[in-house]
């Protein structure tokens, strides 16, 4: 039996050293676990090594898998993108994203501040990657920030129009517009809250970056995804389980680890994603210095249960 692992422990944080995910889950504590997809399973072009057989052990051992993502895009596309990756959109309970979370509050409006958005905004976009379709939300699209009541950020590619076309801009340009913005104090979505993904071993810059200059700015931001707790709530709800039976997997301690300690709920930490630089790992797979995950945890204020250089079996 494996030793149980405080979320949080006081002055001094407790998590457990892996080297597979096997032993964790031959201990059949947990029925639901709620993964992480970029930094984890893959980094948006191809799996990681070792990842598609991970999770097919872990279906067999009977646990309920939901993907649990700040991607800005619908879990339908979501499940999608992993089955083009070579995985198994069927060994999944689901998928919740903060894309999805995002569509149905504009899309329903029973939330009180979700209400009062109005239907007129600034989308800022994907181009490179795609942009994003706001079919079936009712939104009018402005350019001129005078004529907007919100800011919907989907991407930090482009300005999206009127005509449904996407403006490639620079990170730059897109911030500029977000000082007009935040002059007229209107509110801004974000579709997601991360500030940088893994995108093939390099950082990518991510729509939480833009959301996070708009607060400095003074603007109101309304963060759809990890960490608030909200789409662990969801992930439970969609699993049927209870926080107790639950156990998360992520690779951004802002994100992944103190949204499941707010949820209060474990969680794994995968050192070989985001955080990679700062722990000093060079190579897929390589094991971080136990002092120094200690610290960078300490710095983020999230704590993890267990460390593992990848999500390997």
């Amino acid at each position: 039996m494996m030793p149980r692992c405080s979320v949080q422990s006081n002055d001094v944080q407790l998590f457990q050293s892996l080297t597979g995910l096997q032993q964790l889950s031959e201990t059949h504590r947990f029925k639901a676990w709620f993964l992480d997809q970029f930094g984890v399973l893959h980094d948006g072009k191809q799996p990681y090594p070792g990842a598609i057989t991970t999770l097919k052990n872990l279906a067999s051992s009977g646990a309920k898998m939901v993907i649990i993502s700040n991607s800005s895009r619908r879990s339908s596309t979501t499940m999608e993108k992993l089955r083009s990756l070579g995985f198994d959109p069927s060994l999944f309970v689901g998928a919740i994203t903060s894309g999805e979370l995002t569509h149905q509050n504009l899309q329903r409006r029973d939330d009180a501040w979700f209400a009062a958005l109005g239907k007129s905004c600034i989308h800022m976009t994907w181009s490179a990657r795609g942009a994003i379709s706001l079919e079936g939300l009712g939104l009018q699209v402005v350019e001129n920030v005078q004529d907007a009541e919100f800011i919907l950020v989907h991407g930090t590619e482009a300005l999206g129009l009127p005509s449904g076309d996407a403006l490639p801009m620079k990170l730059e340009e897109l911030e500029s517009i977000l000082e007009q913005c935040a002059a007229k104090h209107i509110p801004m979505v974000v579709a997601n809250p991360d500030f940088v993904t893994v995108e093939a071993r390099a950082l990518r810059v991510m729509p939480g970056t833009l959301a996070a200059r708009y607060e400095k700015l003074g603007g109101e931001v309304k963060w759809m995804g990890k960490p608030d707790k909200v789409i662990y709530k969801s992930a439970m709800a969609l699993a049927g389980v209870d926080p107790a039976d639950s156990i998360a997997v992520g690779d951004s301690l802002h994100h992944d680890i103190k949204g499941a300690n707010a949820a209060v709920i474990q969680s794994v930490f995968i050192t070989a994603g985001i955080h990679a630089t700062e722990l000093g790992l060079s190579s897929f797979g390589d094991v971080a210095d136990t002092s120094s995950v200690q610290a960078l945890a300490s710095k983020y204020d999230a704590y993890p249960s267990y460390v593992l250089p990848a999500f390997t079996w």
